[in-house]
């Protein structure tokens, strides 16, 4: 019984390992691949936002607090 249980963890390690082994060969061999296959055009860079004048507030700030006054 034991010796039949040592098989089988022995077989269950070996077929983990050498599961672990054929995908890290795979995605090795995959990533040296998939540049020369890719067909993709490389993406445009984004163009930066334009840049808004900072301006003076001041006169819109006190035409929403008259407004709010007079609301009343």
């Amino acid at each position: 019984m034991i010796q039949q249980g040592l098989v089988l963890l022995v077989a269950g390690m070996g077929i983990a390992i050498l599961f672990l082994f054929v995908l890290s060969v795979v995605t090795t061999l995959m990533s040296k691949l998939v540049p020369y296959i890719n067909v993709l055009p490389d993406p445009e860079p984004k163009k930066p936002a334009p840049k808004v004048a900072a301006g003076n507030d001041d006169a819109a700030i006190a035409a929403a607090i008259a407004i709010a006054s007079n609301r009343r």
